[in-house]
């Protein structure tokens, strides 16, 4: 149950995301159903490839396809209601999708008994593909790696879910909210990595 709950719940803030990044970008509307489809189901994509299960497996969550065109539909209908909130909600909702594909990535390779380090793999690349390839495909640089902490905290759920010390389904909720919170202080207060610049080491060098 853990797991549909959190794969509705990240499929509709990825299609979400998705298209309101492509209206930004005013694509047309195949363009925001494509963005919104790569958002909600590319990082689950690409985490198949990598630890061996067949990409085809996608094609068999139909029900996930309606409810992402569904919310993406909503959206291409009623942009004003939404837009308008967009500026102050559209990271919560990719807080959202980033914390409920990564605790459903570290499961899904969990229930495949891989080791911890390819269930946090999965959990990185479930919770921040979608975005990165988003990203991509909207000519911006991916917001995992140049912005606040972001591919970290899916990092911290693979781990928790790798090590077992989360297990129950009110732990995993728990997990759920604890990531979703962390990710919306890490841009609220400008949380950053550590990180350094090579043009601000030419410049200091030439001084």
């Amino acid at each position: 149950m853990t797991w549909e709950v959190l794969s509705i719940i990240g499929t509709i803030a990825f299609a979400i995301s998705g298209a309101i990044v492509a209206m930004e970008e005013e694509y047309d509307i195949l363009g925001i159903y494509i963005l919104g489809i790569v958002t909600a189901f590319g990082g689950g994509a690409i985490r198949n490839l990598l630890i061996g299960v067949p990409v085809t497996a996608l094609w068999e969550q139909g029900v996930l396809f309606q409810i992402a065109l569904f919310a993406m539909t909503t959206v291409f209908l009623f942009p004003h209601s939404l837009l308008k909130h967009w500026h102050k909600w559209g990271n919560l909702t990719d807080a959202i999708g980033l914390s409920a594909f990564a605790i459903q990535g570290a499961l899904y390779a969990v229930n495949m008994g891989h080791p911890t380090s390819a269930v946090v793999v999965a959990a990185v690349l479930t919770g921040s593909g979608g975005g990165i390839v988003r990203d991509l495909l909207a000519g911006r640089k991916p917001l995992v790696l140049r912005a606040e902490i972001y591919a970290f905290w899916a990092i911290i759920a693979g781990l928790l879910i790798g090590f077992e010390v989360v297990k129950q389904p009110i732990e995993l909720y728990i997990l759920f909210v604890g990531i979703v919170v962390l990710r919306v202080f890490s841009y609220t207060y400008n949380w950053k990595l550590p990180n350094r610049s090579l043009q601000t080491l030419s410049k200091e060098q030439s001084l």
